[in-house]
């Protein structure tokens, strides 16, 4: 029998439920499916004709920015997804629900850029041994429609890049598109002036360091959080601080802290409590100071006397 079992499980009660979120409980913006659609199909139609385009103008740059798109599209797309998936209820077997799922997008969506970008990193110096004639007006053109389409779709995601971290890969990389653009709009413009037809496959290289430089954090972030890391937002140690100095308690152990998705963050932890017995209003207060202070939305306090010692309570026992 586990030490979970042998001890008293105390949660928050109210009204009958078993257990109660935190004040201002947030689950991930519901209202964004429509803004991924949309920007799904402008992408779409965009990576349609910067690939036309880029052929017919002999333009890597113009196809390094399609490919970026071309990222983008699935990310969008996985995004989506994900966010939909994340509004599930829980079930029997996954009884979180699919609330993750949004840190796996974010995931994946990083590691499809960076594939991508290394194929456009390949191509582009090849051309810096064999530039090729470059139709500079085109490529301008192309790419400042891509300015226009990747600025309007960030804008329908801007008002979720706070809360959650899937609509904030999204949005970065939208308006990290939107500026890629204007670099190719700026070597278009300077290769129709001066046929310096090696500026195109250097464009394309500096846009692929700016996509890699987007990325990294994103992929570091939803790595971590993957993988059940404390949100960077939430410290440890100031946690665990605030639940020793509560009243009564004289030992913080078995203290974890994971996202369940990218908007809510969950703890459970054990805490000694020698001379008190089962005490709801305690419970009570502790679950919304900790919603409160850190925006810990899911805890679960376990509270025992110290009769005996925890097995979980060793620090390096998990």
């Amino acid at each position: 029998m586990s030490s979970a079992e042998r001890h008293d499980h105390h949660h928050d009660h109210v009204a009958g439920h078993g257990h109660r979120h935190g004040p201002g409980h947030a689950h991930a913006p519901a209202g964004f499916g429509r803004a991924f659609a949309i920007s799904a199909i402008l992408n779409i139609a965009l990576v349609i004709a910067q690939i036309v385009y880029g052929v017919i103008a002999n333009s890597v740059a113009l196809l390094a920015d399609a490919g970026h798109n071309f990222g983008d599209v699935l990310g969008l797309l996985l995004a989506w997804a994900a966010h939909s998936a994340a509004q599930w209820r829980p079930t029997k077997r996954y009884t979180y629900g699919f609330r993750s799922a949004p840190i796996l997008a974010a995931l994946l969506n990083s590691l499809v850029l960076l594939v991508a970008t290394g194929a456009i990193v390949w191509e582009a110096i090849r051309r810096l041994w064999e530039p090729g004639e470059v139709a500079g007006l085109t490529v301008m053109i192309v790419a400042a429609i891509g300015i226009a389409v990747n600025g309007f779709s960030a804008a329908l995601l801007m008002a979720g890049r706070k809360s959650d971290l899937n609509i904030r890969g999204a949005f970065l990389h939208l308006l990290g598109d939107a500026g890629v653009s204007v670099a190719v709009v700026l070597a278009g413009a300077a290769i129709y002036f001066t046929h310096w037809y090696w500026l195109d496959p250097v464009m394309s290289l500096i846009v692929s360091a700016l996509i890699v430089w987007g990325t990294w954090d994103l992929l570091r972030e939803s790595f971590q959080l993957s993988l059940g890391a404390v949100p960077g937002a939430i410290d440890h140690a100031k946690v665990e601080d605030y639940l020793s100095s509560l009243s009564g308690v004289t030992e913080v152990h078995d203290l974890h802290i994971w996202a369940m998705s990218t908007t809510e963050t969950a703890l459970t932890v054990h805490l000694v409590r020698p001379d008190a017995g089962p005490d709801d209003a305690f419970l009570g207060e502790t679950v919304e100071e900790l919603a409160r202070r850190f925006g810990i939305h899911h805890a679960t306090i376990q509270v025992e006397q110290g009769v005996r010692v925890c097995d979980l309570a060793p620090a390096h026992v998990v």
